[in-house]
């Protein structure tokens, strides 16, 4: 599309961004949440975690080095619609296959650039997460768009995972020249990059949809139970915390990671609630209590565990906090072989400071 097409933003609350137009020619709808990643956008615009929400970037240039099969998360872009400050229609890695302008095509994505995203960021810092409308259409009308973005529901009571989980369950074997363990993934939104990690440390992973009852899940034998990331507020997700409760039950390994992390905790009775705007990026600071040690993150999420539930369960050890605002960033069960974290530890784009987790994971497994 015409690349100097005009564009508009919409808040819910009226505040009003002018701008150009990148992606497909149209609207997007969802709630507007920043990330303050410098690099991964890929990576970012492709994690079904985003589904329903319009990303925000903080980082200055978007689109610069193109898009490859190889950094994808899912095979199109899953967030609702995306908002830059300058967007790059030249690809300078050689790498690239595509730009990220075709990609957004192809994603039936519209999005907006060239406004002061230091401004848009700010206001939802201070005034949290909030609805929006991007428009590219000819001829909008700003009060319609207002309407619009007032009547989208609030992210709090959505269940989503439902809409991205897998209806069929699938066979990732290893890519090692073992296969040592059998891997259960739950998938209640996951990212390709969950599984293939998985498979460089011997794991075989079968990936079952969210729904699958548990004794389907035993007829594969599993070693252990992975829980998977996904979008959403998870306390709605009343038979999944079921479900939970029953894996945990069998005394097999249980590692869960956002929202299986979630579903963790509200499976032992600990409470969840939504956030002002999140943590979003590839650069949030942790803090591991066991070890004594700090860690950089990739974090995606709008609710988090709880300090009093947390705290007021004697059977759950924190294990982990955020050190910008001493959130709950992990958990551990005590007496079981089970635990989770509030981030991404997957090796992905951003750092690699978590990856020790997978292999307390598959020291679960030996045992």
């Amino acid at each position: 599309m015409d690349q100097k097409a005009k564009a508009v933003l919409v808040l819910e609350d009226g505040t009003v961004f002018h701008g150009t137009a990148i992606g497909k020619k149209g609207k997007s709808k969802g709630e507007l949440v920043f990330n303050t990643s410098m690099a991964g956008y890929q990576e970012i615009f492709t994690d079904p975690s985003y589904h329903g929400q319009i990303i925000v970037m903080s980082t200055s240039h978007v689109g610069n080095y193109g898009v490859t099969s190889n950094d994808a998360e899912s095979d199109v872009i899953r967030c609702e619609g995306i908002v830059v400050k300058k967007f790059s229609e030249v690809t300078s890695r050689k790498l690239a296959e595509a730009s990220l302008q075709e990609l957004m095509e192809h994603s039936n994505k519209a999005g907006i650039s060239d406004i002061d995203t230091r401004e848009l960021v700010r206001h939802l810092r201070d005034n949290g997460s909030m609805n929006g409308v991007i428009s590219s259409e000819d001829n909008f009308d700003i009060e319609e768009l207002l309407k619009e973005a007032k009547a989208l529901p609030s992210m709090v009571g959505q269940e989503i995972s439902s809409k991205l989980s897998t209806k069929e369950i699938l066979n990732f074997p290893s890519t090692t020249e073992e296969s040592t363990y059998k891997i259960a993934l739950i998938d209640y939104g996951a990212v390709v990059k969950l599984a293939s990690y998985l498979n460089t440390l011997s794991c075989d992973v079968t990936i079952y949809p969210m729904d699958t009852p548990l004794a389907k899940m035993l007829e594969g034998n599993p070693d252990g139970f992975v829980l998977s990331n996904g979008p959403g507020d998870a306390s709605t997700m009343t038979s999944s915390i079921e479900l939970v409760k029953e894996m945990i039950a069998t005394d097999l390994p249980v590692f869960g990671i956002n929202m299986g992390y979630q579903l963790l905790a509200l499976s032992q009775g600990l409470k969840i609630e939504k956030m002002v705007h999140g943590h979003r990026g590839s650069n949030h600071p942790v803090i591991n209590h066991l070890l004594g040690k700090a860690e950089i993150t990739s974090q995606n999420h709008g609710f988090v565990v709880t300090r009093e539930s947390a705290e007021a369960n004697k059977d759950v050890v924190i294990t982990h906090s955020h050190l910008n605002d001493n959130t709950v960033a992990g958990i551990a069960l005590k007496g079981k072989k089970a635990f989770g974290v509030q981030y991404h530890p997957e090796p992905t784009a951003g750092p690699h400071d978590s990856i020790y987790l997978f292999n307390q994971f598959i020291e679960y497994l030996k045992k």
